[in-house]
């Protein structure tokens, strides 16, 4: 059954949804939770999920009894721990980025570093915090059209209400980048923004965009192999084509010296001479050049297919590089 949280003091008392919370931002499996209804077995549903807790994070001053009566404030303190832990916890910048051995910054440097190089050069954007920093809401915009400006024009951004530039910033990214509104305007157009709200809010700005990034990459991967896969195919078509051909002209080549008749005067074997001689120093060589450009073209195949496939190449039957050296074994004889 669907499980929905309209009261956060309430809805947690049973364990239930915060077994399944902790088990879909966490990405790993909990223990099950068991569906009694009474006192024990809320206690013993949210003593699973604080057991969890306590192998990713330090947690003090909080029991599962604190959570089944519903105490705001330690189920505030559970939250923003959860939300630190496995939305900003992971965040990783580096300070330098052309240096790899460069210093790494985590948590709330990181992501204040990751949104001042996003909005760099935006007019009116001056990230140093996460609270008034972000009143104007023009920080938003920045971080959106930073990532995605077909979605507007700066210029389009409107400048005179804060209220409306956050609710711009707001709606798009709810419309289009399928952001939840977890704030409202009026909690941001303030002296002094709550910081931990702002924080989990440009959290997800920060997931959705690395998301949409690894998105793309695999997207490129995915387009070069099959890239990779019409060039092997073309190769296929050019090397089945190339040694048809050599190995008519060897065939003929071969019925032809066989069917050769010996004349009975000077004459004419000087001319049949000259025509031999013709052959061997003007018309095989290339020949030759041909087939060890197949034999090499067969190879490149070869280690492609295995690079993309894990398989070796079979051609068609009898264009194996062996059959073609059987044929010029003829013609030498």
């Amino acid at each position: 059954a669907r499980m929905e949280v309209d009261d956060l003091f309430v809805d947690l008392a049973d364990g239930r949804r915060l077994l399944k919370l902790l088990e879909i931002i966490s990405g790993e499996r909990l223990p099950r939770p068991n569906s009694g209804r009474m006192r024990v077995h809320k206690i013993e549903n949210v003593n699973k999920s604080l057991s969890f807790l306590h192998t990713k994070v330090r947690l003090e001053s909080i029991g599962a009894e604190d959570i089944v009566d519903g105490n705001p404030r330690l189920i505030l303190g559970l939250i923003w721990t959860i939300i630190l832990r496995f939305q900003i916890q992971e965040i990783e910048i580096d300070v330098d980025e052309e240096n790899e051995s460069s210093e790494k910054k985590s948590a709330k440097d990181a992501l204040l570093l990751w949104c001042q190089r996003k909005t760099s050069g935006y007019h009116g954007v001056h990230i140093h915090n996460f609270t008034d920093s972000w009143r104007s809401g023009l920080g938003f915009n920045a971080l959106i059209h930073a990532h995605r400006p077909d979605l507007f024009r700066w210029s389009e951004v409107p400048v005179t209400d804060h209220v409306e530039t956050l609710n711009h910033a707001f709606d798009v990214a709810h419309k289009h980048l399928g952001i939840p509104r977890l704030l409202d305007a009026e909690d941001v157009d303030t002296s002094r923004p709550d910081e931990k709200s702002v924080m989990t809010y440009v959290a997800s700005y920060y997931h959705t965009f690395a998301r949409m990034k690894n998105e793309q990459k695999s997207g490129r991967r995915i387009a070069n192999i099959i890239g990779q896969m019409m060039d092997c195919d073309d190769r296929k078509g050019e090397y089945s084509k190339l040694f048809s051909k050599l190995l008519e002209w060897i065939l003929l080549k071969i019925q032809e010296l066989n069917g050769r008749e010996f004349p009975n005067s000077l004459d004419g074997i000087q001319r049949l001479l000259l025509s031999f001689k013709q052959y061997r120093t003007v018309e095989k060589p290339p020949k030759y050049k041909e087939r060890s450009e197949i034999e090499a073209l067969y190879f490149d195949i070869n280690t492609m297919q295995k690079s993309l496939t894990g398989e070796a190449w079979a051609p068609l039957e009898g264009q194996l590089p062996q059959d073609l050296e059987r044929a010029w074994q003829q013609l030498e004889q």
